[in-house]
């Protein structure tokens, strides 16, 4: 005897918007990529704040655990902006993995200054997503993305510049 299995579909989360879901998939999609790229940055900035040495270590180790704490801040708020607008987010450091451009650095070892350039790069690639981001937001007439998107970028150019200045030589 054969039995047969019926598949449920699978439940679709029902956040209620005005904005056209097409547009609202190209935003969540945009935030996505800056979400899987922040996570990299921030693990990316904790790997260099634990294995930062030299002559400079406590000013870097503690600029790097300040600008690792607001990376991490910013994730939550890009996800929730994801959920608001009624789409679907993040789930695992697979997904991270599949979604993000920033590169990783798995070296065992990094000069100190070479940590900050690099992280000043990845800085600078968060600006850009974001950039993006705001595009799409504007193109869906999305106003509240738009709007909190200026803050993330905003927070990673300061970022950048703090990294820039920091590998400036006297």
């Amino acid at each position: 005897m054969t039995t047969k299995t019926e598949t449920k579909p699978e439940p679709k989360l029902a956040t209620p918007t005005d904005l056209p879901s097409n547009a609202l998939s190209s935003v969540a999609d945009a935030l996505n990529v800056a979400l899987a790229d922040s996570f990299a940055v921030y693990l990316k900035t904790k790997n260099f704040h634990w294995h930062v040495s030299g002559p400079h270590f406590r000013d870097y180790h503690l600029m790097l655990d300040d600008q690792a704490s607001q990376i991490l801040g910013t994730t939550d708020a890009i996800a929730e902006r994801v959920r608001k607008i009624g789409q679907t987010t993040l789930r695992s450091i697979g997904d991270i993995g599949r979604r993000q451009r920033v590169k990783d650095n798995d070296a065992p070892f990094v000069a100190p200054l070479d940590m900050l350039k690099e992280l000043e790069q990845d800085n600078r690639k968060l600006v850009e997503d974001f950039r993006e981001v705001k595009e799409l937001a504007e193109e869906a007439k999305d106003n509240a993305t738009s709007g909190i998107v200026d803050e993330w970028t905003d927070l990673a150019e300061e970022r950048a510049w703090f990294l820039f200045e920091a590998t400036r030589k006297a």
